[in-house]
């Protein structure tokens, strides 16, 4: 049967991150499968980098949103509880899901509860962790009460690593499951690999790329990334070339303590694809990643990853087999794997072989199937309950 489906969130495209790619994800599959996705997201201000001003599109609820003083790349929105309300109640959705706990999530919350409609949630950022680096480690305990109240009602919360999972199910939020951490492995893909790209990049095809794509933040353990990479680049100088594809607060102290480095700040999702696989190994020192979509982005394009043993990556990475999985905080051990997959082609070739193989069992066409199945199931609890027969 169709169903419809309200998707609520605080991130949203134009912006490129973890969330918004799931949530773009959803709407398009549902979309394509003759079913309606609603969404309701922030409004960005236009032009916007890599996107035209366009007409608004009668299946979102854009709220007006301001930016964040400290990091003006994330927007702030106020609830709108009223305007978001008679936007879902024309659209009539079965169930809501909600992808953020954020304002918007929580209107989108309400609104759920008080229809009593099907609630999914999603816990896609672990913000108990973000706490520590942002220095108010004190509020962890209050960030996870927080948590357990907002996602408790739900049907199903959606993670998409097995120990995060885990660790929801021990603090109360018994509905947990895995779901949310396959890849377009058609999309990202070792064909994109462009010779003109590794010569604009690195002034010839034959020099190996070290990558690192993400938000340029503080919870993303760029500090170790940085003393990682002065340290692999005073052994390898210039038989490897650094690059950076992101933004956020910590561009300029990347750019002040690595010259040597290739900003390319914000990318298009298209040269994202492309530049994973002109790339030659990625590097992600993040701790705190419930998936780590970006790690398993390269791997689909057939690079190997050295990444934090730690969250998500070691959901994905195989050490020595598919890349390398080090200690989170230690520069020195990011900078011997960096140099010994730069010095060690073969290796490096057959573990970027290895990732492609292992991700390709994660192609998003299995989870697709299972979350519109959990869609339909979840949409016949509202049409038993709306039934005449029911009343």
């Amino acid at each position: 049967m169709d169903v419809r489906i309200g998707l609520v969130s605080d991130t949203y495209a134009p912006q490129v991150n973890g969330v918004t790619t799931v949530v773009q994800r959803i709407a398009t599959l549902l979309r394509a499968e003759g079913h309606d996705a609603t969404v309701v997201a922030p409004r960005y201000p236009y032009p916007t980098r890599g996107e035209s001003r366009r007409d608004p599109d009668p299946d979102e609820l854009r709220i007006p949103s301001v930016a964040l003083p400290v990091y003006p790349d994330i927007r702030l929105a106020l609830p709108h509880f009223r305007d978001i309300a008679r936007f879902f109640d024309a659209a009539r959705p079965d169930v809501v899901h909600v992808h953020t706990e954020g304002a918007l999530g929580l209107a989108g919350r309400r609104y759920a509860l008080q229809r009593q409609l099907p609630l999914v949630t999603t816990f896609h950022t672990n913000f108990p962790q973000y706490s520590r680096h942002y220095g108010v480690g004190l509020l962890e305990p209050l960030v996870w009460r927080w948590l357990q109240w907002f996602h408790r009602p739900a049907q199903l919360t959606f993670t998409p690593g097995e120990g995060v999972r885990d660790e929801l199910v021990r603090r109360g939020i018994g509905r947990a499951a895995v779901w949310g951490r396959g890849v377009d492995t058609q999309f990202f893909h070792p064909a994109r690999r462009d010779a003109s790209w590794r010569r604009w990049l690195a002034g010839g095809e034959n020099t190996p790329i070290v990558l690192h794509v993400g938000r340029l933040a503080r919870e993303k353990n760029l500090d170790v990334l940085i003393d990682a990479w002065l340290l692999a680049h005073e052994t390898l100088g210039e038989r490897a070339l650094f690059v950076v594809a992101g933004e956020g607060p910590l561009a300029r102290r990347i750019e002040a303590r690595l010259p040597f480095v290739r900003l390319l700040g914000f990318l298009p999702r298209h040269d994202l694809a492309k530049i994973y696989a002109s790339a030659d190994l990625c590097v992600f020192p993040s701790h705190t990643e419930t998936c780590g979509l970006v790690a398993l982005e390269a791997m689909a394009s057939g690079i190997p990853v050295i990444a934090a043993d730690a969250g998500g990556f070691r959901e994905s990475v195989r050490s020595g087999v598919s890349g390398m999985l080090v200690a989170p905080h230690d520069p020195r051990a990011y900078a011997d794997a960096v140099t010994t997959l730069i010095q060690d082609a073969p290796q490096r070739l057959a573990f970027g072989a290895a990732a492609r193989e292992h991700v390709l069992t994660r192609d998003v066409a299995r989870e697709n199937v299972e979350l519109l199945e959990l869609y339909s199931a979840l949409a016949g609890l509202t049409e038993r309950r709306t039934s005449p027969c029911a009343a």
